[in-house]
């Protein structure tokens, strides 16, 4: 399963905590993450993770290209909803794609602890196979 991992600056340390405590499901999947937060929830876990560009810098547009091409399963992205973010609008349109492919997407710890628990439990098992079922080969 391609899992990405997104958090705004004062969110970072909650989603490094959260990507450790549950660091053995993770590591069965495929990490993708923005810049940063790429690299410290890296450090702290030594998972391998795809990063891309920061989210000020695209790294959301890139995921959410991802999502597009439904190649990826599950998004991760702690959000803080008290700060102004310079790129909005691109986080919006990420929100916006996970809404239209109908991809899980955890926002807060809340979220996230229901979200790592379906994963584990294999009830997000239906990415898997309309990922698979919409790979007709025209790419």
């Amino acid at each position: 399963m391609n899992i990405a991992l997104i958090a705004h600056d004062k969110k970072k340390d909650d989603l490094v905590q959260f990507t450790v405590a549950y660091k053995d499901i993770f590591a069965e999947h495929t990490l993708f993450a923005t810049g940063t937060t790429g690299k410290r929830i890296s450090e702290a876990t030594g998972l391998e993770i795809y990063r891309f560009q920061s989210g000020p810098l695209g790294g959301d547009q890139e995921i959410g290209a991802m999502v597009a091409k439904n190649k990826m399963d599950s998004i991760f992205f702690f959000r803080d909803p008290l700060t102004a973010q310079p790129h909005e609008p691109d986080v919006s349109a990420l929100l916006r794609l996970c809404d239209v492919y109908s991809i899980p997407l955890a926002t807060n710890m809340g979220t996230a602890e229901i979200l790592i628990k379906g994963i584990e439990e294999g009830h997000l098992d239906w990415r898997t196979i309309a990922r698979e079922s919409d790979n007709d080969g025209s790419e």
